[in-house]
């Protein structure tokens, strides 16, 4: 699949301005980016460039020293991580965080009850009505495993899936979250050329079929060029480089920096 040029203008999710320092250092200085309305763009850039710093800045797990990230028209900037997820901003990690003892229907209901309204006395009485939404949420936990293929696994402990699995899992969990955007952290690292290729795949019916715009980080520079409508390239907590597939294989600043030659032939 080509990726093409998304012609939507509308921001789903802006970042102005974000900077984040520890101590002396600045691990991102002054990055504005936007995630357009149903788009799909990728944040690449050599290890220790701030990428993950960035997602952990956009998903309000690390303070921000100057600027600010408005979800739609809304300033999320200083929220707390689950209050920002659940306005709609779901992720996944570069380092999977499932719950091993748990299966994968309980890990994807986990994610769920920030929208739900069953409290504690309700569950131990077991009302009507918390069991009706009980009911419901297994569901859609199960709606959701078959749409990303792992309908099977179920009633598995999420720590005896394969590395594919686990990986789908997590967006099965983030998809939970009914998410507006969706943050994918290296998603096809450990993964094959094949399954790579399959996920790559995957990316665009979630965009399409869960109507969620998406940003990825990713290393793997065909999954990139495949995917990518935008990319946006850091260097030393820096943007370097901003534009399509073609723009960014030909830049020269990025060639030097990160691709190489070998990976403008890709």
């Amino acid at each position: 699949m080509t990726a093409t040029v998304s012609t939507r203008t509308t921001a789903a999710l802006t970042a102005e301005s974000l900077t984040v320092r520890f101590g002396g250092l600045t691990a991102v200085n002054r990055i504005s980016f936007d995630i357009p309305l149903g788009g799909i763009v990728s944040l690449i850039g050599p290890n220790g460039a701030g990428k993950t710093t960035f997602f952990n800045a956009l998903t309000g797990l690390y303070h921000l020293a100057e600027g600010r990230v408005m979800l739609g028209d809304r300033n999320v900037t200083g929220l707390s991580p689950n209050k920002i997820a659940n306005l709609g901003v779901a992720r996944t990690f570069q380092n999977i965080r499932l719950f091993g003892l748990m299966t994968a229907e309980e890990n994807v209901k986990v994610a769920m009850h920030g929208h739900m309204k069953s409290g504690v006395f309700s569950t131990i009485l077991r009302m009507p009505w918390q069991r009706h939404e009980e009911k419901a949420a297994h569901d859609a936990a199960l709606e959701l495993l078959d749409f990303v293929g792992i309908g099977k696994t179920a009633g598995e402990y999420a720590r005896n899936l394969s590395y594919g699995d686990q990986r789908r899992l997590e967006v099965a969990r983030a998809l939970a979250l009914k998410p507006s955007v969706l943050l994918l952290d290296e998603p096809t690292a450990g993964m094959n050329p094949r399954e790579s290729a399959i996920f790559t795949d995957f990316v665009h019916r979630v965009r399409d079929e869960k109507n969620v715009s998406i940003l990825l980080i990713e290393h793997d520079m065909s999954v990139v060029m495949r995917v990518s409508e935008r990319i946006t390239v850091l260097d030393r907590g820096e943007t370097i480089a901003e534009g399509g597939p073609a723009d960014i294989k030909a830049n020269e600043r990025v060639i030097e920096a990160y691709l190489g030659k070998s990976g403008t032939e890709v």
